[in-house]
């Protein structure tokens, strides 16, 4: 079976949503291996693909990102990061500053996802328990797994604990009215992904437990995951949306092509 990603229809009023959802493309990954993102794909296949975070706003001046990004220059240059802007630069495109950010959900630690948290300080920090307890203990015992997770990182999540900033998250959970958090995927140890009320109807924002469309299209896991895991999060990441192509996946470069730009790198998805 083939996934459609044609338009969605919109949603009667009634069924309206109060956030605006938004895609940040905040740098871009130059001719990264296609198979390490499709399970099976041909090794020899290369892609661009962007880094990226989401703004998810509500009228009453609520600023979410889902993601915050990286921002240390160790990292830039390592993976040669092309066009990069600094999250807390590139979200001035939504007219928002940094001060103006009241939560951040954190799908998952890898670096470019979770690099950024201290460059938002008055933000309540959410992710899941399991993703927390994991990388901040066992993750880095004998045995322990935390490939993509820079220990900065982690101590930052530590110190928004500290600071009484950080909400533990257990499997399906309410993050805010009309904006879910839903662990699975097994992109991570308990990788999330995000349900969003719109107008336009349920957005779902699934990070990488979906690297790409093809993922969708093909039925396929993500590189990396186990695979039943990977694909019954893909079939409820589908069952959760309004339409297919509400869904919007980690890194893929055609969520900048396939919804409409507000601004350049920046894409209302809707």
């Amino acid at each position: 079976m083939r996934v459609s990603l044609a338009a969605p229809q919109s949603q009667p009023p009634s069924a309206a949503g109060p956030y605006e959802v938004y895609a940040v493309r905040y740098g871009v990954l130059p001719q990264f291996r296609v198979s390490g993102l499709v399970a099976g794909a041909d090794p020899s296949r290369r892609l661009d693909i962007p880094v990226a975070f989401w703004v998810v706003k509500r009228p009453d001046g609520r600023a979410v990102l889902v993601d915050c990004g990286f921002y240390r220059e160790r990292l830039i240059e390592q993976w040669k990061v092309r066009d990069y802007v600094k999250p807390s630069l590139a979200i001035a495109a939504l007219g928002l500053q940094p001060q103006d950010i009241t939560d951040i959900v954190i799908t998952h630690m890898h670096w470019d996802h979770a690099g950024s948290l201290d460059l938002f300080p008055k933000a309540t920090v959410w992710m899941q328990r399991d993703e927390f307890a994991y990388y901040t203990d066992d993750a880095w015992q004998p045995g322990g797994a935390h490939g993509g997770i820079e220990p900065d990182d982690v101590l930052a999540a530590v110190r928004a604990n500290t600071e009484g900033r950080l909400r533990l998250l257990g499997k399906d959970q309410e993050v805010l009215p009309g904006l879910d958090a839903h662990q699975g995927g097994c992109h991570t140890h308990a990788s999330q992904f995000v349900s969003v009320k719109t107008a336009a109807g349920t957005v779902v924002l699934a990070s990488d437990n979906i690297y790409l469309y093809e993922n969708l299209e093909k039925q396929t896991p993500v590189a990396g995951a186990d695979r039943v895991c990977n694909l019954d999060a893909q079939q409820r990441i589908l069952a959760l949306a309004s339409d297919p192509r509400l869904i919007v996946p980690g890194h893929d470069p055609a969520v900048f092509s396939k919804f409409a730009a507000v601004s350049p790198g920046v894409v209302r998805i809707r």
